[in-house]
């Protein structure tokens, strides 16, 4: 089975952590913090063993890299205010309160400042506070905290269940499975006809298919994670050998990062035991902020990766060839394409319409009429 990436699965998971909780500092932590700490504490964010100290965060915001040379894209970063920040000294311990009850703690390790908009112009490519990443950080504290963390105890969200597994788990799925090789495939959207052909196109050359749907914030229009879940759950049941298809959620909120966010989800993927990525068009992307295909240009720059991009430009029905295609298989155009355009099956949900069987599985649209509101408001 591939190796996690930097060689180690990380577990900083110390259940017995909870009952050794003094009365010294506790910070209240937001949901994309504590879904960071658990991904630091079971792997996900593997070799990460806690929030970046300085060293790690200037050299990702400019090399994309960590101090060590590994690939890494994503600053991932504890915000403390500068009230919060005169009680939280380095070498003491923090330890960390999500929704009222102490989940984890972290060593700290160094303190510093941030420049949101040298932050923004690294990570982002602009500082146009219409890009949601680039509004989030210029949002936040600019002072931070890292160190290595502890997490003492997972919060279970009950709307994922069975369906959020963390990597050691995943692998030993993969294993049992016999899986040599496992293309993932992210989304944060409900499946339409057009994401089934990528995946099966993957999936013919494969063992395995792993579907990883991002659960966390997202922007206002999106589907809501329960949406997205549910919906999965009906296309796998209705359209997927058992054997070959296996789903598990990923808690983690977009930045919108286009292609830097791309090599930082295949690096997930990678710690989640699968040996190939599928990155699409405009992956990770938001408004016109990257161009279409950087997503892809970008892995030229980690030819060390372990995990292996799986590259698809374009796909669309064709009437034609009666068949969904894409532009390496088919050479008609116009009138003759149908593409699958988000807006228009938004538009017909909206009007409490089913959309196109064309475009959208019948059992998927009846799943998400079933919902008053099915889009992030």
């Amino acid at each position: 089975m591939i190796g996690p990436h930097g060689g180690r699965l990380v577990n900083r998971v110390d259940e017995s952590g909870a009952g050794k909780v003094g009365k010294t500092k506790a910070l209240d932590i937001s949901d994309e913090d504590y879904m960071n700490l658990e991904n630091i504490a079971t792997g996900v964010y593997s070799p990460l063993e806690g929030f970046m100290r300085r060293e790690d965060y200037e050299s990702v915001i400019h090399n994309g890299r960590l101090a060590d040379g590994a690939a890494w894209t994503i600053p991932i970063l504890m915000h403390v205010d500068k009230g919060q920040l005169k009680e939280l000294g380095k070498g003491e311990k923090v330890y960390f309160r999500y929704r009222g009850e102490i989940l984890g703690s972290m060593d700290i390790e160094d303190s510093f400042g941030i420049d949101a908009s040298l932050h923004a112009r690294k990570i982002y490519g602009t500082e146009d506070a219409g890009h949601p990443g680039v509004d989030k950080i210029k949002n936040k504290p600019g002072n931070v905290i890292g160190g290595a963390v502890s997490l003492y105890k997972r919060y279970r969200n009950p709307v994922f269940g069975q369906y959020h597994l963390i990597p050691e788990e995943t692998r030993r799925v993969f294993e049992d499975r016999k899986w040599k090789t496992v293309v993932a495939f992210q989304t944060r959207n409900v499946p339409h006809i057009g994401h089934e052909y990528v995946q099966k196109s993957a999936l013919t050359l494969m063992d395995g298919l792993f579907i990883n749907p991002v659960m966390g914030r997202k922007k206002k229009g999106d589907f809501r994670d329960e949406v997205i879940l549910s919906t999965y759950k009906i296309l796998l049941e209705n359209y997927y050998p058992a054997e070959r298809a296996f789903m598990s959620v990923l808690t983690y909120e977009m930045h919108y990062a286009g292609p830097k966010e791309a090599i930082f989800h295949a690096i997930m993927r990678q710690n989640f035991g699968c040996t190939h990525f599928i990155v699409g068009r405009d992956h990770a992307g938001v408004g016109s902020f990257y161009g279409p295909f950087d997503a892809h240009r970008i892995f030229d720059d980690y030819p060390e990766l372990g995990i292996e991009p799986v590259f698809f430009k374009s796909f669309f029905r064709c009437k034609k060839c009666n068949s969904i295609a894409n532009d390496k298989i088919c050479s008609h155009t116009g009138e003759n394409i149908v593409n699958f355009a988000g807006t228009s099956i938004r538009s017909a949900i909206v009007e409490g319409k089913r959309p196109s069987e064309d475009v959208m599985r019948p059992e998927v649209s009846e799943e998400i009429l079933r919902y008053d509101n099915p889009f992030v408001d």
